[in-house]
């Protein structure tokens, strides 16, 4: 793979995918397009990871994404999983505690990452792929479409050379400020909040009690997100209220002061640098503009506080990247591409939703409003049923299709994500689903096959923990996918490469038929041996 001080290639070479900026999106879309064989270009105007830790936090299902690509196990060595966390009053005592539940992905619910080492990983993941160029210190002036793909104007910021690279598709990953969005003169509305906060990245230097605990403080006075981040760093995020010098809060005076009322001392934690945010709810007019796909930031903004704008943006990829290889490989027609927008902008819509709910129980400061919070929710934090609900922090909510890229009649099982759990193989082996599965489309059958005539895809059958392994099938060792398909009545799902189910039928019916213009290539119908 070449870098940055390699020698360009030919002005006419033609990539499938370009993909504008190289964060947590724009690495995670060169991962996988890079598995799955396509010839990728990466534009990013930094030469280096950016060094600020921005992200805190990532779930279970984003570890599923990373997992498709074989880094999951080595992303985890640098994270702090299934800690729990406290919303706390003034004086800080809990009135809202929570331990997020496993939703059967296969992997813990929560972790605290450090981004910058995570990036780091995850662009040596793409390191892999011959098929993947890297050009930093690159940005794109101009796109132009026409009927065959995208002209991208590139300009170098070491010695202001211009190229011209061309794409069948690009994916602009550029961040909030999105220069591709402005070019393309799609709107980014929604609103910024009023207070800006100061986000302190710490090294910690000697622990203190329940340092690797996430604590949401809610003080009407000043706010606080008090939060373990891996490799020993610890996090705080306080608002600049009105009257506050903003630049005096950046200081290492008023920093220790702050983190004082907690009983952190100076020769606890040393600071490594402060930064001044904006919280921002936005959503762009358009996730899709002809050949050109917005995603992550570029595509939609959300505060914070449940720690899901960097997974947004990879879930993005995921779902955007094997559409764009079935495409390229003519496997679906170019239409499919539409369901992008259709899937993900209303699940990222009910998550920033949510994390602006949250974001009020944090931010609150009418003295009335809080007294009754932190009286009353005590109190609620232990009814039944309720407190089940704060335990699974179900404020996440988890990714169902409505409508998208999914067969009609729909299914209590349409559009939803099949768990995750460890199977055993017709060769005896233990792995998780995903790894048996391959990316690709699929059937799946509880216990019996039924013959499926309208469907020219591999096969197998699930059946039931102690079996015997055999050829085609699937022990389902751990309990869960058997009962997971009776709960949603369905004998056979047909899952897309993502895993989510695409049809659903009950025991000996017959599915509805493959998508229009749906030609899977013979690597994606081969037959699944193990």
């Amino acid at each position: 793979m070449s870098q940055t001080d390699a020698r360009d290639r030919a002005d006419d070479s033609a990539y499938d995918v370009a993909v504008i900026g190289y964060g947590p999106t724009g690495v995670t879309a060169a991962n996988l397009l890079g598995a799955m064989g396509l010839r990728v270009v990466v534009l990013e105007r930094d030469a280096e990871v950016y060094s600020r830790a921005r992200a805190i936090s990532t779930d279970e299902e984003v570890m599923r994404i990373w997992q498709r690509v074989g880094l999951a196990e080595r992303l985890k060595k640098d994270m702090l999983a299934e800690r729990p966390l406290d919303f706390v009053d003034a004086r800080g005592r809990a009135f809202i505690s929570a331990c997020p539940a496993p939703r059967g992905h296969g992997h813990p619910p929560q972790m605290f990452i450090y981004q910058p080492a995570l990036e780091e990983v995850l662009r040596e993941g793409v390191d892999r792929y011959p098929n993947v160029e890297i050009l930093l210190r690159r940005e794109c002036l101009r796109l132009q479409q026409d009927a065959d793909g995208v002209e991208l104007t590139v300009l170098s910021t070491v010695d202001d050379s211009v190229r011209r690279v061309r794409a069948k598709y690009v994916i602009a990953a550029d961040g909030g400020s999105s220069l591709t969005r402005a070019q393309l003169n799609i709107g980014y509305e929604g609103r910024t909040y009023e207070d800006r906060w100061v986000v302190i990245d710490t090294e910690m230097l000697k622990p203190w009690p329940d340092h690797d605990r996430l604590r949401f403080r809610c003080d009407p006075n000043r706010p606080a997100v008090d939060c373990p981040t891996p490799l020993g760093h610890h996090r705080w995020e306080f608002p600049i209220l009105p009257g506050d010098d903003e630049n005096y809060l950046t200081t290492h005076d008023a920093i220790y002061k702050m983190v004082s009322r907690y009983g952190i001392g100076r020769d606890q934690i040393k600071i490594l640098r402060a930064t001044v945010y904006s919280h921002h709810v936005r959503f762009a007019a358009r996730f899709r503009a002809g050949r050109v796909f917005l995603a992550g930031d570029a595509a939609h903004a959300m505060p914070p506080w449940i720690g899901q704008g960097m997974a947004a943006g990879v879930r993005d990829a995921a779902n955007l990247c094997w559409k764009l290889d079935a495409v390229l490989r003519g496997e679906l027609p170019e239409s499919v591409l539409d369901s992008y927008e259709t899937e993900r902008k209303s699940h990222v819509k009910e998550i920033t939703k949510r994390a602006v709910f949250v974001g009020r129980i944090i931010t609150e400061r009418r003295r009335a409003v809080t007294r009754v919070r932190d009286s009353v929710m005590p109190v609620l934090n232990r009814v039944p049923g309720l407190s089940d609900w704060l335990q699974d922090s179900h404020w996440i909510p988890v990714a169902h299709y409505a409508a998208g890229l999914q067969a009609r009649p729909r299914t209590k099982a349409s559009g939803r994500q099949l768990p995750q759990p460890w199977v055993t193989t017709s060769d005896g082996e233990r792995v998780r689903l995903d790894d048996v599965l391959g990316g690709r489309w699929l059937l799946l059958h509880a216990r019996t096959a039924t013959a499926q005539l309208a469907w020219d895809v591999p096969s197998l059958t699930v059946v039931p923990a102690g079996s015997r392994s055999a050829e085609g099938t699937l022990v389902d060792s751990d309990d869960v996918l058997l009962p997971w398909l009776d709960r949603h009545r369905a004998a056979t799902v047909v899952l897309r490469p993502d895993v989510y189910v695409y049809a659903a039928a009950p025991d000996g019916a017959q599915l509805p038929p493959p998508p229009a213009g749906f030609a899977p290539t013979p690597a994606a119908t081969a037959s699944i041996t193990s």
